[in-house]
């Protein structure tokens, strides 16, 4: 066989179950040939983001893998890997390189020779024959101790030659081992532990790899100890457990900080102790008990008391074992639970009117906090963006199952999010999968928004946007006045996209909640699309929407429809029993409504909304139709707007009859009674009914 049908074959064997992948490479259509499902993504650092959080959720167990054409496309992959080496992700990158006669000429690209600073390993295949054995050496490197990406460059005149079948067929997948600590040292560090004053256990993202999540809760169980995560292992520990507090990143909990300062021993477990703007800092004068799988991590930043070198599972499993020789859980410890919960209270306490505030525009900690109540932590894996969106979700946001939550940032470029909560969705297509990221993320990474549309990966995205660079307002604000600042709203519009709009805390939030939930459950049960949450920092919670999942919308005619008209010279007000049929239809026919009537002009959605509201509308108002160029009847405006969005069902409810070849999905209420009780079953029924596809 050749030698890329060869690494196609070991990826098979090594239980590869997706590619990503950014054209062109031929190891993309060899894949394919072995039936792994390529992911084209829109950018080569996206891509990368999406091999990463796949492998954060597989916890490495399943091989994530990139592949890339050399020159530009190995270049524009480098953020992607640099996030991922410095949060020790384990993937597989696969690189073309240039033909090995010109490979050292310069100027150009060397993968080799520019990834050795943000990879375990990188290899390139100089003869055909040596590629299991340089695949082999790069997926065990990857995957031992600390765990990272690896690289194999495949040079692109390689790709080729001949590689004798049984070579390949003879691979073997390859197997991991791990080691606990030396026993007497544990022995003596938990001593320590147990009979320390006020512990503090400092949990990293080694006991997610290890799976050890059970293991640290039965081990702060035992001893009462309060536990705090790393940014990168936040979801490690449950953040609803009464010892939970937090996670120590950029932005911290109050009661974390205070437990943190009052410790007399702190024992880190999975970590690195890393002295970084993106860590939490481990007051002086602790005694440190720190147990990594890398050496290097020991005594790096901070002296280490009690050095532990081992797997983070089996090190926990040899503390468990040794306190409860030492006579089990320690006295005085009866009161840790209660006195953290009323620290936890206090600091809560204080936040709850900026995250109950109804200012306007919307701050970005009640659109977190409408998210929590909305959303079941348990169902649902959230991940946070560079800057702001970190730093206020961090410290709020409950993750409670381990890998509900993908923390990053050592490396923290702009719009990694993105790629990460694709490729998570991958990992876990029973999940919501939910990234908040800021306009300037968005900015950044968001036309690959239209990857997880075309690949039907259905992910929801939160934009916190400020129409502005966040931090960069202040010393923007000529720039701003004179020539503007960005607008991310309408980028999505020819990918399929759904989005929506929200600006105002208060009712609103019912109906958005209503609709996130649906949107959950689309989700989990079918793939097909991606949903985007454009926030504008003023307004109620988060307008979401899904492509090709089940979407029926309703085209209303106010006038006429919900107000009845008199006299044909003077216009009615809104009808509450008209509005109670309308109710219904949405209700039974799980559908939004997009406004089409002329009470659209010179309003936004979210003032249509709180209209119809305040008579009593209980549903939600998606959107309005366009306005169509000088002479369009309302059918054509209409048809304008679905050939933007899909549905899977639609009626029109207006007064008129002007809806052209759309006449078939019209109920037309006289307007001088508006709409009827009789007219909700029709309406209702053309709502299941299927569209047959976008109008042309």
């Amino acid at each position: 066989m050749k030698v890329v049908d060869a690494i196609a074959r070991i990826l098979k064997i090594e239980g590869t179950e997706f590619l990503s992948a950014y054209p062109t490479t031929a190891v993309i259509e060899a894949a394919a040939k072995a039936d792994i499902r390529p992911v084209l993504c829109r950018q080569e650092r996206v891509g990368v983001g999406i091999a990463d959080g796949y492998a954060r959720v597989k916890n490495g167990k399943t091989l994530a893998v990139f592949c890339m054409q050399y020159g530009p496309g190995a270049e524009n992959a480098f953020p992607g890997v640099a996030t991922a080496y410095s949060d020790s992700t384990p993937m597989l990158l696969l690189p073309l390189g240039h033909p090995r006669d010109r490979a050292q000429v310069f100027p150009l690209f060397s993968s080799a020779r520019t990834y050795a600073s943000v990879t375990k390993s990188v290899e390139t295949i100089t003869v055909g024959v040596q590629v299991a054995d340089v695949m082999r050496r790069a997926i065990s490197v990857m995957r031992m101790g600390r765990p990272g990406p690896a690289m194999v460059e495949i040079p692109a005149d390689i790709l080729n030659e001949d590689v004798p079948d049984a070579l390949i067929e003879a691979y073997r997948a390859v197997k991991v081992t791990s080691a606990g600590a030396n026993a007497r040292e544990v022995e003596t560090a938990a001593r320590v532990l147990r009979e320390a004053r006020r512990p503090v256990i400092h949990a990293g993202q080694g006991v997610l790899y290890a799976e050890a999540s059970d293991d640290l809760l039965e081990l702060a169980d035992l001893l009462q100890a309060p536990v705090m995560t790393t940014m990168e292992a936040k979801s490690a520990f449950p953040e609803d457990h009464p010892l939970a507090l937090g996670t120590g990143g950029p932005a911290v909990t109050g009661h974390t900080l205070q437990y943190v300062r009052e410790a007399d021993v702190v024992f880190g477990i999975g970590c690195s102790f890393t002295r970084h703007g993106m860590a939490a800092s481990i007051p002086a004068g602790k005694t440190l008990i720190h147990a990594t799988n890398d050496e290097r991590d020991l005594n790096k930043n901070y002296a280490a008391d009690y050095p532990l070198l081992g797997d983070a599972r089996l090190v926990l499993r040899q503390f468990i074992e040794a306190v409860k020789a030492q006579g089990g859980r320690p006295a005085g410890r009866e009161r840790v639970r209660a006195e953290l919960e009323r620290v936890r209270a206090a600091w809560l306490a204080e936040w709850a009117p900026t995250l109950g505030s109804a200012e306007v525009p919307i701050n970005p900690y009640r659109v977190i906090a409408e998210f929590m109540r909305t959303v079941d932590p348990r169902d649902a894996i959230v991940t946070h963006d560079s800057g702001s969106p970190r730093d206020q979700l961090l410290p709020f946001y409950r993750a409670v199952p381990p890998r509900s939550y993908l923390g990053w940032g050592k490396s923290h470029a702009l719009g990694t999010g993105l790629g990460l909560i694709i490729g998570a969705k991958l990992a876990a297509p029973d999940k919501f999968c939910v990234n908040f990221m800021g306009d300037a993320a968005f900015g950044m990474t968001g036309l690959d928004f239209e990857t997880a549309v075309r690949c039907g990966i259905p992910i929801l995205t939160v934009v916190l946007n400020n129409s502005a660079m966040a931090i960069e307002i202040p010393h923007l604000v000529v720039a701003h006045d004179k020539y503007g600042a960005p607008r991310h709203r309408r980028t999505l519009r020819g990918s399929g996209a759904r989005h929506g709009r929200l600006e105002r805390a208060g009712r609103a939030a019912r109906g958005h909640r209503r609709r996130l939930r649906p949107s959950a459950q689309g989700h989990r049960e079918r793939p097909g699309g991606a949903a985007r949450v454009h926030h504008q920092p003023g307004d109620a919670l988060l307008q979401s929407r899904r492509v090709a999942v089940t979407q029926r919308v309703i085209f209303l005619d106010i006038d006429g429809v919900l107000a009845p008209i008199r006299r044909w010279d003077r216009y009615g007000d809104l009808n509450l029993a008209c509005i109670q049929v309308l109710n219904e239809i949405v209700a039974r026919g799980q559908a939004d409504v997009v406004v089409s009537s002329t009470w659209r002009h010179g309003k936004t959605v979210d003032e249509l909304q709180a209209i119809l509201e305040s008579q009593g509308f209980t549903g939600c108002v998606l959107d309005m139709t366009p306005t169509g160029t000088s002479g369009a009847d309302r059918g054509e405006e209409i048809a304008g707007w679905l050939a933007e969005h899909d549905v899977s069902g639609y009626v029109i409810l207006d007064d008129h009859a002007d809806m052209g070849e759309l006449h078939s999905h019209l109920v037309q209420a006289h307007p001088a009674h508006g709409l009827q009780s009789a007219d909700a079953p029709r309406a209702i029924a053309m709502l299941m009914r299927p569209t047959g596809g976008r109008p042309c």
